[in-house]
């Protein structure tokens, strides 16, 4: 049985395979068409999946959009007549798409696929349309190792439900209850993350980012006027404080008063008022989900626990629920956002809709996230050999022991191998490496070569063996979706007397000052030999020459852009940058032997902010 997952028209459009409840391909649409978070129609990610797993849109047994659309629409109709007058100007804009095209999404979709399939629409599978806050609840059970688990799913919102609580078992997942729209946890995040001058579904990770260098001094204030937070985990925020349910801005001119002063120009640099705020909204939100986690628990007499939906990219509220919430082990779905929605779409339909067997496996179904498309040598000579760049080829293992001397000698390697990853972060398929050990690099990688934000940290990449010998981490991480402390032994003594914000990130903290945020924190990702070989390797060979079995890990993109996803895409990105090396299968670029005409071609860019 093969089954199609779609998500598409909001944010991170995406397609997925699933051949008999195994995942086949995924991918986002923004690898393609180079636009970030692209929500068009996912032609070029349907048209890789169908082609890796070898069939033909014919062949597919079921379509399954990830959410329902007339739901969606009852619920910004409801929205808008509860407060009628107010909003009007927002629903004469968002009236015409929906009347267009969204209200009638089946009839879009299937227009669609005729399209790209050149086929009649009566040839077509027959579509089937899951509810959002299941799709994100499939996504986070069916590919976990656990045959029973409590689903925690927290997003901005779906058609209704922004918090939503499940029972996985076996091949069911039974709802339990959900808070409903406009009461949003992921919402209220981004409010902050506008209120701090970053942009709305793109910039909450720099909020989290920006959290460590203030204090909690608004905690308080949050608490008391913005959101009613209850002992179980539920909430009720007071809507008068904010404008995403009517208007065109999340927050208003109260939210302004509360905390003195309009929202940050994104073009200033932060203040500690800024880094403050965003402290205090980052500790409402870890403890908001360290209280449902453990309601799930209680509630539903479970061991294990999922997490799915935006709010679960905030890892160091996992960090928090793995070693607070008294579960034995909790499982995130990689792609916890809406693209992860098009997997699962599909395994709703597979497990639940059609009812067939499950069988968890170990250490998970999602085969590392590397489900993306692969490119060989001979793809990268034809790419290089056209645009007239010089490279080097090397035979089997000689590659990984190149790059590691590279690495070692203090250079930036642009990482290109294997299948590309499918979510937010680089796992080591498109990732730009470097040494973590350098107290330097944190700045030359944020500035020099992301072109992004100085306070922004870097996750490191262990070698999984050795995850307990440098973090305070007992289990494996291969998705960089837990935050935890670099181990005690590998600190620094440091006297941060007299210096607040910024001025903290020039404090060497640890033994591995380019992973280490100001509160002694790391984004870990544990790196396994059987599901990324020679990554794994790379690591070891990077360990036999320093001692060392850590590298920096980022993902392989400049600021405001997607995560490259071809050969050509790599070369741009390592051109347009100061990365010193670049490394595409059994090839390896470097910068100082490119000629000046591929130099000019590709000069370095003001990059657009994300």
């Amino acid at each position: 049985m093969n089954i199609l997952g779609i998500s598409a028209y909001y944010h991170d459009s995406a397609a997925a395979l699933i051949a008999d409840g195994r995942i086949v391909a995924a991918a986002q649409e923004e690898r393609y068409t180079r636009k970030k978070h692209d929500a068009g129609f996912p032609t070029n990610a349907i048209s890789y999946c169908l082609a890796e797993g070898g069939i033909a849109l014919g062949d597919v047994d079921r379509i399954v959009f990830y959410d329902k659309p007339l739901l969606k629409f009852e619920r910004l109709l409801e929205t808008y007549l509860a407060n009628a007058p107010r909003g009007f100007r927002s629903f004469l804009m968002s009236m015409p798409v929906w009347l267009t095209d969204k209200l009638y999404l089946k009839a879009t979709l299937r227009r669609e696929f005729s399209a790209l399939g050149r086929i009649d629409e009566k040839c077509l599978a027959p579509m089937l349309f899951a509810e959002h806050h299941q799709s994100h609840a499939a996504s986070a059970f069916f590919p976990s190792p656990f045959e029973r688990a409590g689903v925690l799913c927290l997003d901005g919102v779906g058609e209704w439900a922004t918090t939503s609580v499940w029972l996985g078992d076996g091949h069911r997942l039974r709802p339990r209850w959900q808070i409903d729209f406009p009461h949003s946890l992921g919402l209220l995040y981004s409010a902050f993350t506008y209120y701090t001058g970053f942009r709305v579904n793109s910039g909450e990770y720099k909020l989290m980012g920006l959290a460590p260098y203030g204090e909690p001094r608004y905690v308080d204030t949050i608490l008391e006027h913005l959101i009613e937070l209850k002992e179980d985990g539920t909430f009720h925020l007071d809507m008068s404080y904010f404008d995403y349910s009517t208007g065109l801005r999340m927050t208003n001119a109260k939210f302004d008063a509360l905390f003195g002063g309009p929202p940050r120009d994104p073009d200033t640099s932060a203040t500690q008022r800024d880094m403050d705020i965003a402290r205090s909204i980052q500790v409402v939100t870890e403890e908001a989900v360290l209280r449902l986690a453990r309601t799930v628990r209680s509630e539903l007499d479970v061991e294990y626990l999922c997490l799915a939906g935006g709010v679960a990219l905030n890892c160091v509220a996992n960090g928090r629920v793995l070693r607070e919430a008294g579960y034995r082990d909790l499982w995130i779905q990689p792609a916890a956002g809406d693209a992860g929605g098009a997997i699962g779409a599909a395994l709703a339909a597979y497990y639940e809709y059609a009812g067939n067997e499950r069988r968890p496996t170990s250490p998970d179904a999602m085969r590392g996230a590397y489900l993306g498309p692969a490119y060989t040598t001979a793809d990268a000579r034809v790419v290089l050999d056209r645009l007239g760049a010089p490279y080097q080829a090397y035979d089997g293992d000689a590659v990984v022991e190149r790059c590691a001397d590279l690495l070692a000698e203090g250079k930036v390697v642009g990482w290109f191998q294997g299948r590309m990853e499918f979510g937010p972060r680089a796992l080591g398929g498109r990732s730009i490496l470097g040494d973590p050990r350098s107290p330097t690099m944190q700045s030359v990688l944020n500035l020099k070569i992301k072109y992004r934000e100085s306070f922004r940290p870097f996750a490191p990449a262990v070698k999984a063996e050795a995850v307990s010998d440098w973090f305070e981490l007992d289990r494996a991480s291969p998705y960089m979706l837990l935050v935890a402390p670099v181990g005690e032994k590998h600190r620094l003594p440091v006297d941060d007397a007299g210096s607040a914000g910024l001025a903290r990130l020039k404090r060497q903290r640890s033994t591995l000052p380019a992973i280490t945020h100001v509160d002694h924190s790391a984004r870990v990702q544990t790196v396994h030999a059987d599901t990324h070989p020679r990554f794994h390797a790379l690591i070891e060979a990077f360990e036999r020459r320093t001692g060392c079995p850590v590298l920096i890990n980022t993902s392989f993109n400049v600021r405001g852009e997607p995560i490259v996803c071809t050969p050509e895409d790599a070369y741009r990105c390592f051109m347009g940058t100061e990365m010193d090396a670049l490394a595409i299968e059994d090839l390896i670029v470097l910068k100082d032997a490119q000629p000046p005409a591929l130099r000019a071609r590709y000069p370095k860019q003001d990059f657009a902010p994300d």
